[in-house]
């Protein structure tokens, strides 16, 4: 059965949320905020809306400014929004379009009107999502794939630049992994590949990194504003949890059983750089944590 989408309401009037929420609550999980400092802090939680019915006049911060600052946030700025107001002119309407609003509903509501606008967007944000994840999804181990991943460090590298606030990168290699293939057949190996990339997406818990498989046994994580400290911890925690998978290799001439090798890069962006510094940079501490023995990493800075 599919999960019911989740909707945020956002209106100053504790009525105007009574109305909206019964009208929503049957087919949706409904959330609601009274300000727009509200809003933003649960369109920004682990488990963001899937659409925002925004209302315009509020006190302090008002809908447009609330639709400016979500939209100018990675994280939120794909989710739908779609604003209420009693004000009716063009101009007010062409405003909230024109800043990345998706509708605009008219008070007072019409409760057949808002399910059937909901639905529709709801809909459309579905199959947009599930043609995202296919494009940017590894078939395989259902993690981020390489197009994902250059399109990641991209923004995050801009926005660090921009900040001057550190960046790192993680480089991760299977250990010996055309021997593990060629002993153990490539069915076996692609449920390596499958339970390694659940034990790197388990050592990630901010919502902010990203971890993906870049081609073949490579992996890599992108920890925007992190330093070399939080990297190097991470570092570790992705070795212990491959190992701790338990998976035999009795080909390799390291351990036992599967084991990674990592690079772990850090840096604070400069004008005349690009991305590719961070790689350069991860690529060769990965090249150190091989030619050193692996099952390791090894951690570079500057």
């Amino acid at each position: 059965m599919e999960t019911p989408a989740t909707i945020l309401v956002v209106d100053d009037s504790p009525e105007n949320l009574q109305v909206i929420s019964a009208v929503l609550k049957e087919h949706y999980k409904v959330k609601v905020a009274i300000n727009g400092e509200r809003a933003l802090a649960l369109a920004t939680a682990a488990d963001p809306p899937d659409l925002i019915l925004l209302d315009v006049m509020m006190p302090g911060m008002d809908g447009y400014e609330v639709c400016s600052r979500l939209k100018a946030q990675p994280a939120t700025a794909r989710i739908p929004v779609l604003f209420v107001s009693s004000r009716d002119e063009e101009e007010d309407e062409a405003r909230g379009l024109s800043m990345g609003a998706i509708d605009y509903i008219v008070k007072p509501i019409r409760p057949s009107i808002v399910q059937a606008r909901v639905r529709n967007h709801i809909e459309l944000k579905r199959s947009r999502d599930l043609l995202e994840r296919l494009t940017t999804q590894d078939h395989l181990t259902g993690i981020s794939n390489r197009r994902r991943f250059d399109d990641f460090l991209a923004v995050e590298w801009r926005r660090a630049a921009r900040e001057q606030t550190p960046i790192s990168l993680i480089s991760i290699d299977i250990d010996h992994f055309k021997a593990y293939n060629d002993h153990y057949g490539h069915p076996q190996g692609d449920q390596c590949l499958i339970q390694v990339a659940r034990a790197l997406a388990a050592s990630v818990t901010r919502p902010t990194d990203l971890v993906a498989r870049c081609g073949g046994e490579e992996f890599a994580a992108v920890l925007p504003a992190t330093g070399s400290a939080g990297a190097t911890l991470l570092a570790e925690q992705m070795r212990a949890g491959v190992l701790a998978q338990g998976l035999e290799h009795a080909h390799s001439a390291t351990h036992s059983h599967v084991t990674i090798s990592l690079g772990v890069a850090t840096l604070v962006p400069q004008a005349d750089e690009s991305p590719q510094a961070l790689v350069d940079l991860a690529d060769a501490a990965l090249y150190e944590a091989k030619s050193a023995g692996r099952n390791r990493f090894v951690a570079r800075q500057r």
